[in-house]
């Protein structure tokens, strides 16, 4: 694994695999590098992939207080760290660091953020209390509680599909991360997306979205669409929050078709 030093100190470690031009990776609340296993290999094949540990799982490094702008900067210190423009895709919470990231770096060639979780200031995006419930799971030591509290009232993935998911290679690391999934829920219950702020963010930017997600993930890719100038969204039909895993060759027939323009 890479190490890159984060400005508060923090060491954040990639995987640096394929060749070509650079394309960053930024996992999801409770994934680690490893996620992106369904699609990797294809991605190898035509870029230069660096899949990011975010703090606090897998080998990078943590700090005493969490604040979300760190993550934010963590993304920034690897895309900058890259000596030529680099491709940013983020997946869920890695989508909003990567979006945040973007007005953090110079560096950047195009931009894929895969339904984050950005909401008004006037909408509470989660159940009441269920921060609050996920906290307590964890303190009586209730990991798996966590996890499928999370995923099936949060995210709201269906049974079938979250049997899937709890059946993938990445579910221990999952349990071994679901300590920051409280943080990581009140970072985005307190975060204020300012669509001014987005209007000087001149990046080509694709937005994917599932076609049968909750209304939050489509409210936010509209949102985030409508702020960013050079933007679009491109529906999956018939996904959720996790096609890398149950429409592979979808994700990836956008992904590459966006960045490569074939």
């Amino acid at each position: 694994m890479g190490k890159v030093i984060s400005p508060d100190g923090t060491s954040i470690a990639y995987s640096r695999t394929g060749e070509g031009p650079p394309l960053v990776l930024v996992h999801g609340t409770t994934a680690s590098h490893t996620r992106w296993a369904p699609i990797l290999p294809a991605l190898e094949a035509q870029f230069t992939v660096y899949a990011v540990d975010r703090r606090g799982r897998g080998e990078s490094g943590d700090s005493d207080r969490y604040a979300l702008e760190r993550e934010f900067e963590d993304i920034a210190a690897l895309v900058n760290a890259i000596g030529e423009p680099v491709n940013l895709l983020g997946h869920s919470f890695g989508g909003l660091c990567a979006l945040e990231a973007a007005l953090r770096t110079d560096n950047l060639h195009k931009l894929i953020l895969y339904e984050p979780p950005v909401t008004r200031s006037d909408i509470v995006p989660y159940p009441e209390g269920v921060t609050a419930r996920l906290q307590a799971l964890l303190a009586a030591g209730d990991r798996e509680g966590v996890l499928t509290t999370f995923f099936r009232e949060v995210v709201k993935m269906p049974p079938h599909e979250f049997e899937q998911y709890r059946a993938l290679p990445e579910w221990p690391a999952r349990l071994a991360s679901a300590h920051t999934l409280p943080r990581e829920l009140r970072a985005v219950e307190q975060y204020e997306f300012t669509a001014v702020r987005f209007r000087s963010l001149v990046t080509p930017t694709l937005l994917l979205l599932g076609g049968d997600s909750p209304p939050l993930f489509s409210e936010a890719a509209t949102m985030v669409a409508t702020a960013v100038p050079n933007s679009h969204i491109v529906v999956m039909p018939g996904q959720q929050h996790i096609a890398i895993d149950t429409a592979p060759d979808l994700f990836l027939r956008e992904v590459l078709t966006f960045l490569t323009g074939r």
